[in-house]
């Protein structure tokens, strides 16, 4: 099968992924197995209770508890799947897509794909006829990833590829120069790779910079006004307020998700053009040793992981794939109806 599947529809069935709302609004997501159950200390929820319910049934446990359950959304999957590395978060993930003009057919390439969040909502973007090429320096962040994609979708998709190596020296040899339409950079130091980026870009299409820190903002920026190959960089970031509405009683949330990362976009220019000067005041543009010092992985808040902890991680999303490539498997093609009785 080509392209991103649909989303599943009928009862729930053994290999599903469940969402379950719980008493004070707790979430649990569990993968339903025959002998499988959710312990709380509201009592015990058995998973054969939910097979063959239709999504959206409430269901009570041992103790008479009642729980909402929901297949997630991919907003609530990427949210809770197995982690390698950090995740783009939903709220950045969809600006990526605005901003770089993710569209059917677009040919993108992706660096790093971490645990795989950014490839679902690629994926979406691109539908079956586009192409995303991921890369990933590390195999087991790749093996997550990989996973966390085939147990949302069911299997692997056929326009999706997924490579284990450095950008720099693997997108040469994988695209054909000027044959890309987007490039997401996630990566601590994606000054590195913004000439071979430059090259795979066609005329016009867009690169994007996923960036923690304002002084990986700060170089990256400049390195792409130093290229002379791009259009002036844009910045910004994305927050997210809640509203508590019930009645009256209409007010913003107490706590908000806020600085999660900044995107850095810039358009490839036409070979030999160069981009109208901007006015601007006179600013320090230029950077030395000691401020390199600043943009190493340890000062810009790398996040490292436990090798036993990731190796953890991998077991937990590869069973979850298995169980959702098994449940695809039995209920033949994903948002097919289901057989009359």
């Amino acid at each position: 099968m080509s392209g991103t599947i649909a989303a599943p529809r009928g009862p729930f069935r053994i290999g599903d992924r469940v969402q379950l709302t719980g008493p004070k609004g707790r979430l649990h997501t569990v993968t339903l197995r025959e002998d499988g159950e959710l312990h709380t200390h509201h009592g015990v929820l058995r998973h054969a209770d939910l097979v063959g319910l239709p999504d959206g049934s409430v269901v009570a446990n041992s103790g008479g508890h009642e729980y909402l359950a929901l297949r997630p959304l991919l907003r609530d999957f990427v949210m809770s799947m197995p982690r390698g590395a950090a995740i783009v978060y939903p709220k950045d993930a969809a600006q990526i897509l605005a901003q770089a003009d993710v569209f059917p057919g677009a040919v993108v390439v992706e660096a790093g794909v971490g645990s795989g969040a950014l490839a679902l909502w690629l994926l979406r973007g691109i539908g079956g006829t586009g192409r995303l090429v991921s890369f990933e320096r590390r195999e087991d962040f790749a093996e997550v990833a990989r996973a966390n994609v085939e147990t949302f979708l069911g299997e692997r998709p056929e326009n999706w590829d997924l490579i284990v190596g450095d950008l720099v020296s693997a997108l040469p040899e994988t695209m054909a120069p000027g044959s890309v339409d987007r490039v997401v950079l996630d990566m601590l130091a994606p000054w590195e790779c913004i000439d071979v980026v430059a090259e795979a870009l066609a005329p016009g299409g867009v690169v994007i910079c996923y960036i923690a820190t304002a002084t990986q903002l700060s170089r990256v920026a400049e390195y792409l006004r130093a290229t002379g190959l791009f259009t002036e960089p844009e910045a910004n970031e994305t927050m997210v307020r809640g509203w508590h509405v019930e009645g009256l009683a209409v007010r913003p949330d107490h706590r908000m998700v806020a600085h999660t990362g900044f995107l850095l976009t810039a358009r490839r220019l036409a070979p030999g053009a160069v981009a109208p000067e901007q006015k601007r005041r006179a600013s320090k543009t230029s950077y030395g040793d000691e401020d390199v010092e600043l943009w190493t992985p340890g000062a810009v808040g790398d996040r490292q992981i436990t090798d036993k902890n990731l190796r953890k991680r991998v077991r937990e999303a590869q069973r979850a794939a298995e169980a959702a490539k098994a449940a695809a498997g039995t209920a033949g093609e994903i948002g097919q109806p289901e057989p009359s009785a």
